[in-house]
């Protein structure tokens, strides 16, 4: 055997060990990296520190990226939404510059609120699912819930006596998005069960509320004056207003089609 066998049967050996451990050690995107630049060679020319940084860049994306794949999973939106894609071309009183501000996410640091409401079609959800998945895509833990299923399964819960689990999974959420509010009337556990999770989150973590009815019916819609007190003044004060009008963008969507 020559030495230049020799030496590529100790190259070869020596990738095929250091991929081993790659693999062992779960450095997945590291792997990855590795395994492609050894068909490729597209680290030539580079110092170790170079080939190093790149490597451990290599790991830290592809983990980046799990971990928003996860949360947007856990968010369990209703469908995929993008800043990017929202229609501002369509008149609904929709301020561009708010939706930037608000896509900064400096209202969950600050544990603000957003209240979307509008007539049934002018994009609430689209637009809240928007800024939650920006939030899951910044790493912040999101959940997203059509308010009367929500609802409906924390009473079941609290029959069940494990409502005391669920409401801790909602209170590990920075970011709670309830769509739909009010679109059925409150009954007793409803209104303390939705003031429990207020109470909870107030100050400390974010809620997006859409709603068919404009904030000022909200009251009626809650039923009893004193919990109606109570959970309105502790999310309406510092909370961000979109107040969507115009005709349903389902069927301007459709009429252009």
């Amino acid at each position: 055997m020559t030495s230049n066998n020799k030496t590529n049967r100790t190259v070869e050996k020596n990738m095929d060990r250091i991929m081993e451990l790659l693999s062992k050690l779960r450095f997945y995107g590291m792997l990855e990296t590795y395994r492609n630049d050894c068909r490729t060679t597209s680290s030539d020319g580079m110092t170790n520190d170079e080939f190093l940084k790149w490597l451990l860049e290599s790991e830290y994306d592809y983990r980046r990226n799990v971990s928003i794949e996860r949360l947007i999973r856990s968010a369990n939106f209703r469908y995929k939404a993008y800043m990017e894609k929202i229609d501002y071309t369509i008149k609904r009183n929709l301020d561009r510059n708010q939706l930037e501000r608000l896509a900064s996410l400096d209202f969950i640091r600050d544990g603000q609120n957003i209240f979307i409401t509008g007539s049934s079609g002018t994009g609430k959800s689209y637009i809240a699912s928007a800024i939650g998945y920006e939030a899951c895509k910044n790493g912040v833990r999101t959940l997203y819930s059509n308010a009367s299923k929500l609802m409906g399964q924390l009473k079941l819960a609290k029959n069940k006596g494990t409502i005391d689990a669920e409401m801790k999974k909602i209170e590990k959420c920075s970011l709670l998005i309830l769509d739909d509010l009010f679109l059925i009337g409150l009954d007793a556990k409803e209104r303390s069960i939705l003031m429990e999770i207020i109470e909870d989150r107030h100050g400390l973590k974010s809620i997006i509320i859409t709603s068919q009815l404009p904030v000022e019916s909200w009251y009626d819609a809650i039923g009893d004056p004193t919990v109606a007190d109570a959970i309105l003044d502790r999310i309406v004060h510092t909370a961000h207003k979109i107040e969507l009008t115009g005709d349903s963008v389902r069927k301007i969507n459709a009429k252009k089609k």
